[in-house]
């Protein structure tokens, strides 16, 4: 196997990790910042070993930008998580993953608008494609009106946080290795989490221990092993593409949410997740900007 297939790999795997977070957060009815808030406290906490003992004179060395850009990208974070993890007490699975996974049309622009990255027509093509299956998934499951209105809003407004963060963290992966990265950028969502609790009067311990064990699930599983290989593999793809890898989060998720929560997978569903591995093997395909990535893991070997 070539060392350039390891991000794909690592892609497909963190993709798989990631579809547990809608069911394991609709499985607790803590409020949304304080699932939020402890999924990223465990996560820093997990995390924070490893870098301080093998990474301290990275971290050392930190500039003010970065620090800065750290804690803008953990910003956007934590109101990613608070709006999503909102978006499901009012809306299903299907509905909420299909609209935050829209985030490929943000990142797209974003990258464009501030990387001057370039994509080709057959790339254009996949994404859309892709998007458009997620599409599919959700259009029977949308309710129009009413609390459900609310919950696809939320959805889609966490959408353009966390492409927020995508877009942040590709530009500080390319100074930071990923655990000074995770540590920083995960450590300022929680104090900024944390904040958010505190100053709208939320109770911070008082839940039972099934809550905990989710909280510490959704730290390990969709965090750990899914944002945290996300991140390391923005060092050598670019934020558009791990935007569509994850737009196969609904296939995954609504899969979980028919076996653990009852909720019904449609015809459309289905059809839809054909749609989206049709279009995301598409634009990884002719992906352009990823021609390099061997040479780069080649030379600078396999960073954490």
């Amino acid at each position: 196997m070539t060392k350039d297939k390891y991000p794909y790999i690592a892609l497909a795997f963190g993709l798989v990790a990631v579809s547990t977070a809608s069911v394991l957060v609709k499985l607790s009815d803590a409020p949304s910042s304080i699932i939020a808030a402890y999924r990223i406290f465990f996560t820093v906490v997990i995390l924070g070993i490893p870098t301080l003992i093998f990474k301290r004179k990275e971290l050392a060395k930190v500039t003010k930008r970065e620090l800065s850009y750290s804690f803008l990208s953990g910003t956007f974070l934590a109101f990613h998580f608070i709006t999503w993890f909102e978006s499901l007490k009012y809306t299903s699975v299907a509905s909420s993953v299909v609209l935050v996974t829209l985030q490929p049309v943000f990142a797209m622009l974003g990258t464009y608008l501030f990387f001057k990255e370039t994509v080709s027509i057959k790339e254009i093509f996949g994404a859309l494609l892709a998007f458009s299956g997620s599409v599919v998934i959700g259009w029977g499951d949308f309710k129009i009106g009413g609390m459900a209105l609310y919950g696809d809003i939320l959805a889609l407004t966490g959408a353009i946080f966390v492409t927020g963060y995508w877009l942040v963290g590709q530009s500080l992966r390319k100074t930071l290795s990923l655990l000074p990265y995770t540590f920083l950028v995960y450590g300022a969502s929680a104090i900024v989490l944390f904040g958010y609790n505190i100053a709208l009067g939320i109770e911070l311990f008082a839940y039972e221990m099934d809550h905990w064990l989710i909280f510490i699930a959704l730290a390990i599983i969709p965090t750990v092993f899914g944002h945290t290989i996300f991140n390391w593999a923005l060092k050598y793809v670019n934020t558009t593409t791990v935007s569509v890898t994850i737009l196969g989060e609904p296939i995954g998720a609504t899969l979980l949410a028919f076996y653990i929560l009852n909720e019904m997978v449609t015809t459309t569903q289905l059809l839809g997740g054909l749609v989206i591995l049709t279009g995301i093997f598409i634009y990884l395909k002719y992906n352009k900007t990823e021609k390099s990535t061997g040479d780069i893991i080649a030379k600078e070997q396999i960073e954490f």
